[in-house]
């Protein structure tokens, strides 16, 4: 198992340290181990975790909703149905975005023919 400082996780995840510390507080990162200087050090599955994060966060999901997550994942194995649902839900937002942005992406391709049209 590898272990990683701070400094290794923000240039990993493209978290900053603030967001990390932060990110712990609220819930949504398990405690980081600590070394016997205090420092933290995290671990592959922290870093894999904040991968998990950095995608949810990335695609638009509330902090509320990713600790939700977090929670769920926490409790076990039983909470596989309700993780399923949550990221379903979520997936449905993201393919709603998707769809928006694919109707903006047409209208912008119409202007660029019409504007090649009148030169």
């Amino acid at each position: 198992m590898s272990v990683y400082t701070p400094a290794e996780v923000v240039e990993e995840t493209g978290f900053s340290i603030d967001t990390l510390r932060y990110y712990e507080k609220i819930g949504l990162l398990a405690p980081v181990e600590r070394n016997s200087a205090g420092q933290r050090r995290f671990s592959d599955q922290d870093v894999g975790w904040l991968g998990m994060v950095r995608c949810l966060r990335d695609t638009g999901m509330p902090i509320a909703e990713m600790v939700r997550f977090a929670q769920l994942v926490r409790e076990g194995e039983h909470t596989l149905p309700d993780r399923i649902k949550l990221l379903q839900e979520h997936d449905r937002r993201v393919q709603g975005q998707i769809d928006k942005l694919a109707e903006r992406q047409r209208y912008i391709h119409h202007k660029i023919s019409y504007y090649r049209s009148v030169l």
